[in-house]
């Protein structure tokens, strides 16, 4: 069974919409296995989204998602990478096709209210800067 990291991010908690998702991810036959809400630092966030540290919105994205809290999640599944990227939508809501958590619940490309691993190999790292082994249970 495949795994993949979810992260509700700062806007997404600051409106409530925390269960929304999770339950929108859960009707998609995914498994939540791993749950906790944390107050990512700044270097953790420098580490989760180091992809980007050569791009120009880096510094804005760090910033942003080590504002508040978030709620990580590890949901497990069949094409779980797949299936949550489908739900999530285009990273900008105004691209997002309708229907997806970022459509209906996204504000702007950089707060779109949810992070999905990109592959299964990316979410296998993404796991472990957040979870234990003993924090999992799936």
């Amino acid at each position: 069974m495949e795994k993949s990291l979810v992260l509700i991010k700062p806007d997404a908690i600051q409106r409530g919409l925390a269960g929304t998702i999770i339950t929108r991810l859960e009707k998609q036959g995914l498994k939540l296995v791993a749950l906790k809400m944390l107050h990512m630092n700044k270097a953790l966030a420098k580490r989760h989204y180091a992809i980007h540290a050569d791009k120009s919105f880096f510094n804005d994205l760090v910033d942003y998602i080590s504002s508040a809290p978030i709620i990580a999640i590890v949901f497990e599944g069949e094409k779980a990478v797949e299936v949550i990227r489908n739900i999530m939508g285009a990273t900008d809501p105004a691209k997002a096709e309708a229907g997806t958590i970022r459509a209906d619940f996204g504000l702007d490309i950089e707060r779109n209210t949810i992070h999905g691993s990109d592959s299964a190999e990316t979410a296998e790292k993404e796991i472990k800067l957040f979870f234990s082994e003993d924090e999992i249970f799936g």
